[in-house]
This record gives structure tokens, sequence and C-alpha cells, in this order.
């Protein structure tokens, strides 16, 4: 759960997020966000060209059944397990940043895994730090890294990956580590068929 300070994003007198079904009890809210999005997941997602738009509409797509704002950006300050994401008025300008370089970097196309790996987790490190959303920060990032990856000819097969410790490695990268995100990618984009 995330702390917010005065977030119009919850029912008044509750942390459960105002969503499409007033769904007021946090676990049908959860076990719903968690069923839809994981289906829309399965789903095409939106064609973009790999920038900040494109990860917003990626965003909307996943949670478009859930929430209203679903691939706007949030516009209250959250923090999780007492570590400060970026504050909402610099998001945009933090977010045009990152994409920008990762344009630069020609979105990682042609890279051998080790030095994809590491390019990535940073990507990754510095996209969670940004927080562009009240929810569901998390898959749309994992989304938008498989479609990333996919694009610069390292595709992975989510049956490889161990969502703890992908959870285990972000949450390193966020306190500054990210020789362990980058263990995992490249775990991921290796080819494990013998």
């Amino acid at each position: 759960m995330y702390d917010a300070v005065v977030d119009d994003y919850c029912y008044p007198g509750t942390t459960v997020l105002k969503n499409k079904l007033d769904l007021t009890d946090a676990d049908e809210l959860g076990a719903f966000e968690a069923e839809v999005s994981d289906a829309r997941a399965d789903e095409e997602l939106p064609a973009g060209d790999l920038d900040f738009p494109h990860f917003k509409a990626i965003h909307e797509h996943l949670f478009q059944d859930v929430y209203h704002w679903a691939g706007k950006i949030r516009n209250v300050r959250i923090s999780k397990g007492g570590n400060m994401f970026c504050f909402p008025e610099n998001i945009e300008n933090q977010a045009q940043k990152l994409f920008g370089q990762l344009k630069k970097d020609k979105f990682l196309d042609g890279l051998k895994p080790e030095e994809f790996s590491h390019k990535a987790a940073h990507f990754l490190s510095e996209l969670n730090v940004i927080h562009a959303f009240r929810e569901g920060n998390g898959r749309t990032q994992l989304s938008f890294f498989l479609l990333m990856a996919d694009h610069a000819g390292h595709p992975i097969d989510l049956a490889d990956l161990a969502p703890d410790t992908f959870l285990d490695a972000m949450i390193a990268s966020f306190d500054g580590n990210e020789a362990p995100l980058a263990e995992v990618i490249q775990y991921l984009v290796e080819d494990h068929t013998d």
C-alpha cells in the first residue's frame, strides 16, 4: 500500500482507490484490478514509439476498466516503505529526460545481452523512481519493458521470470544498487534452451 498526502484518489476516510465499479473493499478492488489488468496484458498492447506517451497509453490500456484516471500522471505525492517517489510536478520533465535518453540510446537495439541488461536495469530503475501513476506502475513498467526488450532483439519469456526475485531487484535498484536487476534481466534475455 502506498502512503499519500491528501489523496483525492481514495474514497473519503479510506485508502481504497476510487474505481469504476465503486468497490470500497480493498481486497475486492485488488482482485478485480489484478484480474482485468492481467486480461488486458494478454491483449495486444497499444502501438507507439516507446516514448512517454506510449508508456501512458499502456497504463491506460491495462487499467481502463478500473480507474477513470488510467493513463494520466498522478497529482499527489506518494511513497512506499518510507521512500518518496518523484514529486508529481516533476514527473513530466523527468520522464521526458528518461525517455529522451532511451531514444538517444536507440531503444537499446543491437546491444549484446550484458550491455542491454545493464542499460535496461538503469532505465527501469529510473522509471520506477518516477512512478508516474497513482497505481499500476509495476505492471505498466513490466509491459513496457517486454515491448522494449522485444524491439531491441531480446524477447523475454515470462515463464522465466521469478516475480519475487524481480521485485527484490527493483527494490534494490531504488536504493541505488542496479546490479541485481541487471542480473535478473540478463538471465531473462539469455537463451535457456538446450
